[in-house]
């Protein structure tokens, strides 16, 4: 029995990286897309609670059981739990392909694994795919073959319970990649200023910017040194955010 794949992404379900997974997973097992039915990037894992949620069937792929929802890629994977899948547990969970990086201290403002990571939540194997191109009409073709090759390990092998892999490709250039790299998360952030500028309106708003820090520059075991090596970087995640380290001095704080 071929494996039942759940897609989602964070760009929308009309963009061209969901659109280059749905290929590459229709080659691998049964699909159902449950996407964003508009960009929902730097949502990170927020939820719809305000509202109501609004699923409509699509006709966007072919021979693929597909729905856009109005929510957020975490809100997606629960309806797809919940109600599209209701009696059917994926054996995986893909995000992706993201347009732009998810390395470092991005993967916790990223609706992309912010949505693997809802899946891991509720036991489910998951990638999240991300391609480090923001371009609407990235090139993902040399990404294939490793987003295939990882995703096959992934159904073979397994992912450790409560794990999301994070996935992050470098974009198409004249070399080709070197391989894959295993890695942990670079120590990294982004130091942010707030440009203040006025509309034509005369009315002052605030437009944010800012400058990447890497602070692992000579580390070869981060994400972001594989990425800026030409590796593809997989990272295992978890939604525990326990600072274990960290228990041992608190205990003995006079609480």
């Amino acid at each position: 029995m071929k494996p039942l794949i759940l897609v989602t992404n964070d760009d929308g379900i009309t963009s061209k990286g969901i659109r280059t997974l749905v290929e590459i997973m229709q080659e691998l097992g049964e699909v159902v897309v449950v996407a964003p039915n508009s960009p929902q990037s730097g949502m990170g894992h927020a939820i719809t609670i305000g509202e109501p949620l609004r699923l409509y069937s699509t006709h966007i792929f072919e021979n693929v059981d597909e729905y856009e929802c109005s929510g957020t890629p975490a809100d997606c994977v629960k309806i797809a739990k919940h109600h599209i899948l209701l009696n059917r547990k994926p054996d995986l969970v893909v995000s992706g392909i993201n347009h732009g990086s998810n390395n470092s201290i991005n993967v916790l403002y990223s609706g992309t694994m912010s949505a693997a990571i809802e899946a891991a939540i509720e036991g489910i194997p998951a990638i999240g795919f991300s391609l480090c191109d923001f371009r609407e009409d990235a090139d993902f073709s040399h990404a294939v073959p490793f987003v295939k090759s990882i995703t096959e390990e992934a159904i073979k092998n397994g992912i450790p319970n409560g794990i999301a892999l994070n996935v992050n490709i470098p974009a198409k250039s004249d070399l080709p990649l070197k391989g894959v790299k295993v890695c942990r998360q670079a120590h990294a952030k982004w130091q942010e200023k707030f440009d203040y500028r006025v509309d034509p309106n005369g009315r002052g708003y605030f437009w944010m910017a800012g400058e990447f820090v890497n602070f692992d520059t000579e580390k070869e075991d981060t994400d972001v040194w594989a990425l800026d090596n030409n590796y593809v970087s997989v990272v295992p995640c978890q939604y525990d955010l326990t600072g274990y380290e960290a228990l041992n001095q608190l205990s003995s704080w006079d609480l």
